[in-house]
This record gives structure tokens, sequence and C-alpha cells, in this order.
């Protein structure tokens, strides 16, 4: 059984789990569990720098297999560092991840971020929204969950060029992968209270492919949750419910390329990327990973990235592993800066460094337990 935990309600235990036909052992020993790390680019080292001085003064029973893979390299191939992580992943089955770039030009390589989800086949990326004790936004109460396909939509990579200035881009919708991320959403639902599941959709417009997802959501919701009300919503009216009322929901399950677009307006609701965890997951392995997926190029080495997305991520991490104390630890100290706002970084309104931010939660590391 694989257990997915939140950090977001630090009182009890936000849980999904998915039932497997074999149980998974973490690599460690002496009481230690082995955790494949990958940076990744821009705001990767600084954040990781973070969680590591983190969980060395918390006396976290983790030992990190660090491997720096980067999409900074001009080749259209992964680096070898890629498949060192991959084969680091499958033996540890868990890992922490920054985000690695993607180049925007026609010529630039894949998405090594995409690609590795595929080759894991880690189907559900989980990201948890919640407005934050001392974060300033316009909007409060937010708390909600977007559940989203993470291996096919639009990002199935497949693209042709039939006739000279003629582009084709194959959207790939498959039943069996929308009722695996249907059985995640309702059990997600179902472990954790949450009395709703709405699937985003555009089967107004495109009615196979779509039309498909929609109804593979309510018939799973149907034949199996019949306690948990499951409803549907086309992707661009849900864009704008989501900011003028976004309390109407409890998990978005999307396809993927709505599920992107529909995670950063749900991070400019409550702070911004730096604030959002996440984690994609499947049935053997779990890359935890900042829910809202921003590389923060321009903020490389400058020394005021906020961490805590990927701190929030490696406290759902150890729930996972099943270190709640020290998760329970983590993420009180980290609610507790926040919500002093006497040390914080500049894209949540402060002047403090990520240094000076994790120096914070450390402190308070020895009073919150």
């Amino acid at each position: 059984m694989l257990r997915l935990t939140s950090p977001i309600r630090t009182s009890s235990t936000l849980s999904a789990a998915l039932t497997t036909k074999r149980s998974v052992h973490f690599a460690g020993y002496g009481g230690r569990t082995e955790v494949t790390l990958i940076p990744g680019d821009g705001i990767g080292n600084a954040a990781a720098q973070s969680v590591k001085s983190i969980f060395k003064a918390q006396n976290v029973p983790v030992d990190f297999d660090e491997i720096h893979v980067t999409g900074l390299g001009k080749s259209q191939e992964p680096p070898k560092e890629y498949f060192e992580a991959i084969k680091s992943l499958k033996r540890t089955k868990v890992g922490l991840k920054g985000i690695i770039y993607t180049p925007v030009t026609a010529h630039g390589h894949p998405s090594f971020n995409v690609q590795l989800r595929k080759d894991l086949d880690v189907f559900a990326a989980v990201s948890l929204y919640r407005s934050l004790p001392g974060v300033s936004t316009r909007h409060k109460d937010v708390d909600f969950v977007i559940v989203r396909e993470n291996t096919e939509g639009e990002y199935s990579g497949l693209e042709t060029r039939p006739v000279p200035g003629v582009v084709e881009s194959l959207k790939i919708t498959s039943e069996s992968v929308v009722e695996r991320l249907a059985r995640f959403a309702y059990d997600f639902a179902k472990a954790n209270g949450l009395g709703s599941v709405t699937a985003v959709h555009k089967a107004n417009i495109m009615k196979k492919g779509d039309g498909l997802f929609k109804n593979t959501i309510a018939r799973v919701g149907e034949e199996l949750y019949p306690e948990i009300s499951s409803n549907s919503v086309i992707v661009d009216n849900c864009a704008m419910q989501v900011v003028s009322n976004s309390q109407q929901y409890k998990v978005l399950v999307t396809p993927n390329l709505y599920g992107n677009i529909l995670s950063n307006i749900g991070a400019g609701l409550v702070g911004g990327p730096g604030v959002v965890p996440g984690v994609s997951i499947g049935r053997e392995y779990a890359v935890f990973e900042p829910g809202c997926r921003h590389v923060g190029l321009s903020l490389t080495d400058k020394g005021t990235a906020n961490p805590t997305a990927t701190i929030l991520s490696s406290v759902m991490m150890l729930r996972h592993i099943g270190l709640d104390r020290d998760a329970e630890a983590i993420a009180r100290a980290v609610y507790t800066t926040l919500a002093e706002q006497k040390v914080a970084t500049p894209d949540i309104g402060g002047t403090s460094t990520t240094v000076e931010f994790t120096n914070e939660v450390i402190r308070k590391l020895e009073t919150v337990q």
C-alpha cells in the first residue's frame, strides 16, 4: 500500500492510498530510509539545501542519494545523470525532486520532467492549495486539491508536420488511464473526508476525448463511490469559479494540461508557486515535488528563493514513509515561521534570504515539539 499524506492539516491525517498486489519496501538500513534527491534547475539547489539542513537539525533518519539532473544542456537526449536518477528511484521507490528546466524553442530537448513521470508511471499528480497563516493574499479560506493525470493528454509529445506550415499535435485519452486516475481521486477524497470530486473537462467541444474523460470519472464514482458527490465542470468555467468561489470544490480531477493551468491559478490564490507542495505518485513509486512546477531560473543563486513548497513536499514524503513525528514537527515549524511574518522571502512580502528563512524554521523546531 502506498500512503500519501499532506502537511496542510497538521491536526489530522490527510491521506490517500493505492492498494497494490504487493507491498512497497523502501530502501534503507539500520532504521534509516534512503531517498533519491534530484534538486533540479533554478531554485532547486537552494530549496534542496534548505530541506537537508532542516532534516539534519531534526535528526530525520533519511539518507539522500543526491543526483543532479539538468535540462540546461544542448543535447536532445537526457544526460547520463537522468538514467542514474531513474535507477536510483527504482531502488528507493521514493524521491524528492525540484523542477528540471525545459526549453521552449522548437529545437530544444523534450521535457525530462515529463519523461521521468512516464518512465516511472507516476500517473497522478497531487497538488494542495490552502490559505497559509501569515501569507497575505486577496483570497481567504482557500482549501482544495488538484489530482492531475500525469502521463498522457496534451503531454503525450506526439506531434507531426504532415505538410509545410501545418502541425498536428495529438491529445491522447485512454479509458484505462482515466479509470485509475478516477479511483485514486475518489480514494483520496474518501480517505480524507472530502465529500466531492469534480471532473474538469471540455467535452462540449472535444466530445470524444474529453467526453471519455468526463464519463469515465462519473462512471467510477457512481459504481464504486456512491457516498461521494461526483460532479463535472467545463474547464473555462472552472477557471473562473476557482477564483470567485474556490470553497465549492474539494477535489478537482483533471486531464494533464487543464491541471497545469489550474495549478497556476491555485498558486496565485494562496501566495505563489513557492508555497504549493505536491507529489507525482503511481502504484510503485512516489516523487515529491512542488505542486506548481516553476523552475525559477531567474532566481538561480540569488539567495532569495522560497523553499516552503519543497519543505512541505518533503513533509508529505516523510508521512508517506511513516515518519509522522518528524513530519509534524517540521510542518509546525514552517507554519509558525510563516504566521509570525518576521522572516519571509520576497515572493510573500518579506526581505529575508532562503538561508534566513531556513534557519528560522530550524529555530522553531526547538520550540514546537
